[in-house]
């Protein structure tokens, strides 16, 4: 039984409606529209929500989307061949209306479907209940009952007399007759030098002794060439340093020979040698306000690619419209050719899956190259296959430039989140209430977690907020003497001094082997006893097989309700970004005590500056978790830190 069936525009406009029980559906539409449609995740048929099942059906040349309703555990097997007879009825029936008025005509048409409608549905019930369950049969209908007990006794060595009969009786197959081979008789010497011997006036016996004795002084020569190359070359040693000979009485500058280095660039060193005063004219000010995008320039050499590519097609176009005069000249005489030239030069095709499917296997391939995960890139092409199958291509269109202008779009839609995570204005509401913004870092070893939430950190004391960083990793070793170095340098470029006094960054620490719950929930009331704007929890890095550590992640974060959590992934990674983040959502779900547990929010990308184009995995990514990628780590420096810049992301991907 249907729970509901709907059929309205891309526009919105709902042309036609059966409800077949009582009971609002629009959320679950909606639903569909926000999660599948408009996020370009149309290559399967089938949406889940809630307790009901949705199956949707696209139209490209008219707009039109179909989708039908049943409860989720009903198996109806009928509902595919179903939605795809009503599309067609549908179609046939209101084609002259759908093509010649507009969105006014849509709103004043009138659809009288119902009859037809029920018509179809009862029909599809009847033929299901026709292909009733095949009967089990009976013991004296099986082939059981036909053995005797005699026949199902076996006694040793039977079989292999019956196997070696076998062998016996067959005939062996006659050896074919061997080929003769032909001779070939040689004409000439078999040896030039014999040749060259009786030219030379020398017997055959003298040239082959000077034939060895130049055998052997190659050989030589070749010996004496192998121990000159092997023999050792002299190495630059590095000079030894010179000590002063009383070194308990050297002052320590002097002793020191050290550059000192911040971040990779060299620092000022003051006259008492502390490390953290830097030259703070280098990051003072360049991160005030919205973080900069990640840009990637149209370089001259993908244009010259791009224009060779369309000239391919346009000579490919040129040959098939040539075959279609010559065909249609036979047939038709010369008028029929001149019309059938002007028919083909006019793009009015229409687009079926096995026009694109060469084309989208060379998207997909293109794909797996730039990094983005295999399933995905799968996924992708399925849903460009869908938003186009039907479609009437555009005059001088070819199929490689519409498939490939309809994926950009696809990507760049993927890439644009849902919603805009907005952490500034997020932590000024905090503010109003009177309380810290938390957010939370997680993912797996070696990624960068702390590294970018010190960008972070500078990032927000930059624009004027207070900062707790709460050190949760109480397992890795010098996780804690890691984040205190980050604070001792970021306080050296805001020091309390400029500041009233207050340290414009702190760190909390409660040692190793703590529970990270415990010290993360401390964390935050001290926070709002100090008065601290935003509190950044760094958790331990965990790989998303790790029970007992995932456990402990899903503990933290329903125990402390953080305000945002960002998932750390680095930009190298390919087909496991998918494992790792479907995992890590699976881990927090099960693990977690709410009814509506905590997800990822967000996605911080880091070594964002190794990969050159290949910048697949920012897709994968947002398509597994469907949240933005808020930033983009760029550097070793605090000041690389960037937003995502969907557009530029997308050029460098279908970069040839």
């Amino acid at each position: 039984m249907l729970d509901f069936f709907t059929i309205f525009s891309k526009g919105g406009i709902v042309l036609w409606c059966f409800q077949g029980v009582n009971g609002p559906f629009s959320g679950t539409v909606n639903a569909l529209i926000r999660s599948v449609i408009l996020q370009e995740r149309g290559g399967n048929n089938s949406f889940t929500h809630e307790a009901l099942t949705l199956k949707y059906k696209l139209d490209n040349e008219f707009e039109l989307l179909f989708v039908v309703g049943y409860q989720k555990i009903l198996t109806l097997t009928y509902v595919d061949k179903f939605i795809d007879d009503i599309h067609m009825l549908f179609r046939d029936k209101y084609r002259n209306q759908l093509q010649q008025r507009g969105v006014l005509g849509l709103l004043s048409g009138s659809f009288d479907f119902l009859d037809d409608f029920q018509d179809f549905l009862k029909d599809a019930e009847e033929r299901t209940r026709e292909k009733a369950p095949s009967v089990m049969k009976t013991f004296k209908q099986s082939d059981k009952s036909r053995k005797t007990v005699k026949s199902m006794i076996e006694i040793r060595g039977e079989k292999g007399k019956e196997n070696k009969k076998i062998k016996k009786e067959a005939p062996v197959p006659e050896a074919p007759p061997p080929e003769k081979k032909p001779t070939v008789q040689l004409k000439t010497p078999v040896t030039m030098t014999v040749g060259d011997a009786n030219q030379n006036g020398l017997t055959q016996e003298e040239i082959i002794q000077k034939n060895r004795e130049e055998f052997f002084r190659k050989k030589l020569g070749k010996e004496k060439k192998e121990n000159s190359s092997k023999s050792p070359k002299p190495s630059k040693q590095k000079p030894r340093r010179v000590w002063p000979l009383d070194c308990n009485n050297a002052n320590s500058k002097e002793l020191d020979y050290s550059e000192k280095l911040f971040n990779g660039q060299s620092s000022a060193v003051t006259n008492n040698g502390d490390d953290t005063s830097v030259d703070v004219n280098l990051y003072r000010g360049s991160m005030a306000g919205d973080l900069k995008t990640v840009d990637y320039e149209s370089c001259e050499e993908e244009e010259e690619e791009e224009e060779e590519e369309e000239e391919e097609e346009e000579e490919e176009e040129d040959e098939a419209v040539v075959q279609k005069i010559s065909n249609t000249s036979m047939k038709k005489g010369g008028i029929g050719g001149m019309f059938g030239m002007l028919r083909g030069l006019v793009g009015s095709k229409n687009l079926s899956p096995q026009v694109m499917a060469p084309v989208l296997e060379k998207m997909k391939d293109h794909l797996i190259a730039k990094n983005v995960a295999a399933d995905i890139a799968l996924r992708l092409c399925e849903s460009v296959e869908k938003k186009l199958e039907g479609k009437v291509m555009g005059t001088f269109s070819t199929v490689t430039s519409t498939v490939k202008q309809a994926l950009q779009d696809s990507l760049v839609q993927i890439l644009q989140p849902k919603r805009r995570v907005d952490i500034l204005r997020d932590v000024l509401e905090a503010q109003k209430h009177k309380r810290p913004f938390i957010i939370t870092f997680c993912g797996v070893n070696g990624v960068g977690k702390s590294t970018n939430l010190a960008k972070i950190s500078f990032w927000l004391m930059e624009n004027g907020f207070r900062v707790l960083i709460a050190a949760c990793d109480t397992f890795r070793a010098g996780a804690v003497e890691q984040l205190r170095t980050h604070t001792r340098r970021l306080n050296a470029l805001h020091p309390p001094e400029e500041h009233h006094g207050q340290s414009m960054v702190q760190l909390f620490e409660k040692g190793y082997g703590k529970d990270a719950a415990g010290i993360a929930m401390e964390a935050i009331a001290f926070s709002r006893n100090q008065s601290f704007d935003v509190v950044l929890v760094d958790t331990a890095g965990r790989m998303q097989d790790n029970t007992p550590l995932m456990t402990a992640l899903a503990k933290l974060i329903a125990i402390n309700m953080p305000d945002l959590v960002l998932f750390v992934g680095e930009a190298l990674v390919g087909n496991e970004a998918v494992d790792q983040l479907v995992k890590f959502n699976q881990a927090l779900a099960d693990h977690s005590m709410s009814e509506k547990p905590r997800l990822i929010d967000g996605i911080v990308l880091t070594k964002f500056d190794t990969i050159d184009d290949k910048v697949g995995a920012a897709i994968s990514m947002t398509y597994i978790t469907g949240q933005p990628i808020v930033f983009v780590g760029t550097g070793q420096t605090y000041n690389d830190l960037r937003s995502l810049n969907a557009k530029a992301v997308v050029s460098a991907l279908m970069k040839a």
